[in-house]
């Protein structure tokens, strides 16, 4: 029982921090989460209500702190510590000016609870650490695009937004219902559902050319964002397989994913490649050519076709 009794104030104490995080948690999240039985619950919370902690639950519903009720501040551990100047660092290059100092005001206040010897062991890393981005997340007429993508998907309202695709050098206007924000492959992106295309579309941020919220609420009730990336689209694909030198084979494999790669395996010393491949006339072929001099084409003919009508055109360009 002696044993026990420090692992089960630990979970306590993790109890009341989820309660205080969270508008409501319920009592199946917590089991989960400390992975323990609802019993065991059930235990800890009529222990916090015995020491003056006012919690109220609703059944089928979960458990929520009173209104106004507020931990005193939390003591942080120095890896804890060491973790917010990363959180600062990638904060202030890779999100908009607005959110960015929201964050370092917060950040202020989360350094002044610090006690002496953390700050200064905070202080220590900070000049240490930079993070630097290839190119601008956000074009210069909507800079506070995330501020106001995340406003719009908190209140369920409705965004004004104008867009410049890549392929068209013209911008457009529509009204959107912001699913979700997303970062990938270096880029900021977010899924809306598009009134002027009655159907949901992605956007890059930096060809954002202006952004605002209205006061149109939504009309539909979405999904949560994950079940939108991972739908799979039902668009025509080709069979490609490549055989790739083992030794750069690791540098393609944040690349290989736009591709629709399948599997790989072992094949005479070298990895051959599986796809199944959505743009055979010019996606591909171009990506090959990066590599290409360490890869031998084994199917389609057709790929092999392309990639060389794409060297040709270079040569003649080059002459």
């Amino acid at each position: 029982m002696l044993d026990e009794t420090p692992k089960r104030f630990d979970r306590i104490v993790a109890i009341l921090i989820q309660l205080q995080s969270k508008k409501i948690v319920k009592a199946q999240e917590l089991a989960d989460l400390f992975d323990c039985s609802l019993r065991t619950i059930y235990r800890d919370i009529r222990t916090l209500e015995a020491s003056g902690v006012p919690i109220y639950s609703e059944a089928g519903v979960g458990y929520a702190l009173m209104e106004g009720y507020r931990l005193p501040p939390v003591m942080f551990t120095r890896e804890e510590v060491s973790s917010f100047i990363a959180a600062e660092k990638l904060m202030q290059k890779f999100t908009d000016p607005s959110l960015g100092t929201h964050y370092a005001s917060a950040m202020y206040k989360l350094k002044s609870v610090l006690r002496s010897g953390d700050k200064d062991y905070l202080s220590n890393i900070e000049s240490r650490v930079v993070m630097q981005t290839a190119e601008p997340l956000f074009n210069d007429n909507s800079p506070n695009t995330l501020a106001v993508l995340f406003e719009g998907i908190a209140e369920k309202k409705q965004i004004l937004l104008t867009y410049k695709t890549y392929e068209r050098d013209e911008t457009t206007q529509r009204n959107l219902e912001p699913v979700g924000v997303f970062h990938d492959n270096n880029n900021w992106y977010f899924l809306g559902y598009c009134h002027l295309r009655k159907d949901y579309r992605q956007f890059r941020t930096d060809r954002i050319q202006g952004i605002k919220k209205t006061d149109l609420d939504f009309t539909i009730e979405h999904d949560s964002l994950e079940t939108y990336l991972t739908k799979t689209e039902t668009c025509p694909t080709t069979k490609v397989r490549i055989l790739v030198d083992k030794k750069i084979v690791r540098y393609l494999s944040t690349e290989r994913k736009y591709h629709g790669f399948i599997s790989e395996k072992e094949v005479d010393g070298q990895i051959e490649m599986t796809f199944m491949c959505r743009d055979i006339e010019s996606g591909f072929p171009r990506w090959f050519l990066m590599f290409g001099d360490y890869a031998t084409i084994v199917e389609p003919e057709i790929l092999k076709t392309k990639v060389l009508n794409l060297i040709e055109r270079n040569k003649k360009r080059l002459s």
